[in-house]
């Protein structure tokens, strides 16, 4: 969350409108970490939840993992561009044994999402 936050200003410049940031839980783990990270209500960065996996599943972004991340589905990370409702980007960080992306996240971070602009 921090790096999109604070690329805030590029983003617009390259005409995003706005950011959304989901996870598979429900809204008020989102709000509370958005409350934690400390981000305005005036910033383009949004909170979503999708505690039902719905749109997880519909951009085919469950992660797999024997068991399954803390007990239950999640999602891989990832970063999309959609361009009036259309997905023009797909940024996923995941490889073979790492589902999670965790171990080299840079596919999805801001960074990249700039240079595809």
């Amino acid at each position: 969350m921090p790096g999109f936050y604070s690329k805030e200003e590029e983003l617009k410049a390259k005409g995003i409108d706005e950011v959304l940031v989901y996870c598979v839980n429900d809204m008020a783990v989102m709000q509370a970490w958005f409350d934690d990270m400390m981000i305005k209500p005036s910033s383009i960065v949004t909170p979503l939840a999708d505690p039902t996996r719905s749109f997880t599943k519909a951009l085919d972004l469950e992660m797999e993992g024997t068991p399954p991340q803390l007990g239950y589905v999640r999602s891989k990370r990832f970063a999309a561009v959609f361009d009036d409702g259309k997905c023009t980007n797909l940024f996923v960080s995941a490889a073979p044994g790492d589902p999670a992306g965790d171990d080299d996240p840079s596919a999805s971070l801001v960074e990249n999402v700039l240079k595809s602009l």
